[in-house]
């Protein structure tokens, strides 16, 4: 006999209490958790949440997922072998000829058909060194055997710590190195009105595209500042093995800390899930000291500067002078004219104005490089001019 298979009445009647329970609603709340990891995920970076087995973890990507329209795909990394991310090999009819692919996973043919998703890798730290040594390809280069997925695709992974995680192993540096590492935790009361019916809302940032040009140029001057005020940072692998397996800094997680911080400047992220994110990406110790120096930075919308330059007051401190000259000069890399390439020296001659024409050198040598053939030497060049003949920046 066949047909629609009918559950038992008893467990009808049980099924539906339970349908009854997951029946909640979500109401919008300040969670910076959430936030930095809708921020992360809006920035595609790679994202690792750290918490506890049984705190919500897979739940709040569920969630995310929903709130971005993505479909979720969940991988248990600690059950695969490295063939899986690698890539099983595939003889044709003439290897010597057309070589081998590497077949990929069904999950991975799934997210390059439909062209966006959500992967999410679940029980990171359970997964042993050679899993996580495979899985490297797939964070960094969407690579999953021959295949590669879309740059639409976002990638998060959780763990929990090694000491409660099973038969759980620490990250190994290359592969900590390619995430944003955040804390994931729970709050009793969230928890409780939860159980009640009622849980957080998953805010989505979203970019506004007329913020874009001056988030980007702003971030850029920022990190860029700040690294050359602090050139210690830019490298720095901890000593012990647990903190390796961690966020620490180094050209990598600069450049996503630069990737959150122009996401954040678009979407007006709020400060607590801005810090989190950063932190996470570069480290506790050098995410504070950058954090500390964007406190005091505030640099103007590198656009209004360049509309009206002689209403711009050069900050006072040589760093911020230089992080405020590279968000110009980026900005007019972005768009590049005549009116705002002429513009960005008479910003520049504020340095020399001030007496600091060596703040203003790296940023001019940079601007002189945008200019093309037929326009005219400006004024404002003049006191750079020795400067940019010896480097072959200016020439005609």
């Amino acid at each position: 006999m066949t047909g629609t298979p009918t559950t038992p009445a008893p467990l009808a009647a049980a099924d539906a209490l339970n349908a009854r329970i997951g029946a909640t609603r979500t109401e919008p709340a300040a969670s910076p958790r959430l936030e930095a990891l809708a921020l992360a995920v809006t920035a595609n970076q790679p994202v690792l949440l750290w918490g506890e087995p049984g705190i919500g973890k897979s739940a709040g990507l569920g969630q995310l997922a929903a709130g971005l329209g993505l479909p979720l795909e969940t991988v248990i990394a600690s059950v695969h072998e490295p063939s899986d991310f690698a890539g099983l090999p595939v003889v044709g009819d003439d290897p010597a000829t057309t070589g081998v692919p590497m077949a990929p996973p069904d999950w991975a043919v799934r997210l390059a058909r439909t062209g966006h998703g959500l992967l999410f890798f679940d029980e990171l730290s359970s997964a042993p060194p050679a899993v996580q040594a495979a899985l490297l390809r797939v964070v960094l280069e969407r690579r999953v055997g021959s295949l590669a997925l879309p740059d639409s695709v976002r990638i998060v992974a959780a763990a929990n710590p090694p000491s409660s995680a099973a038969d759980g192993w620490h990250l190994s540096p290359p592969l900590a190195n390619r995430f944003v590492h955040l804390r994931w935790t729970h709050d009793p009361r969230t928890v409780a009105r939860g159980m009640a019916g009622t849980w957080p809302e998953c805010g989505v940032p979203v970019v506004d595209p007329a913020r874009v040009p001056g988030a980007v140029a702003r971030a850029r001057g920022a990190v860029s500042g700040f690294l050359t005020a602090r050139p210690g940072l830019v490298h720095h692998l901890p000593d012990d093995a647990e903190s390796r397996g961690r966020a620490w800094p180094s050209p990598r997680t600069w450049e996503m800390a630069l990737r959150l911080l122009a996401a954040a400047y678009a979407t007006g992220a709020g400060r607590e899930a801005l810090a989190a994110a950063l932190t996470g990406a570069v480290g506790e110790g050098a995410g504070i000291e950058l954090l500390s120096y964007l406190e005091h930075l505030d640099l103007p919308d590198p656009d209004r500067v360049l509309a009206d330059p002689d209403a711009v007051s050069l900050p006072e401190r040589g760093d911020r002078q230089l992080a405020f000259l590279i968000a110009v000069v980026s900005a007019i890399q972005s768009d590049l004219t005549r009116e705002r390439w002429e513009a960005g020296w008479a910003v520049l001659a504020k340095a020399v104005e001030a007496g600091v024409p060596d703040v203003a050198a790296r940023a001019a040598t940079d601007l002189a490089a945008m200019r093309a053939p037929d326009w005219p030497v400006p004024p404002g060049i003049d006191a750079f001019l020795d400067l940019l003949q010896r480097s072959g920046a200016l020439t005609g």
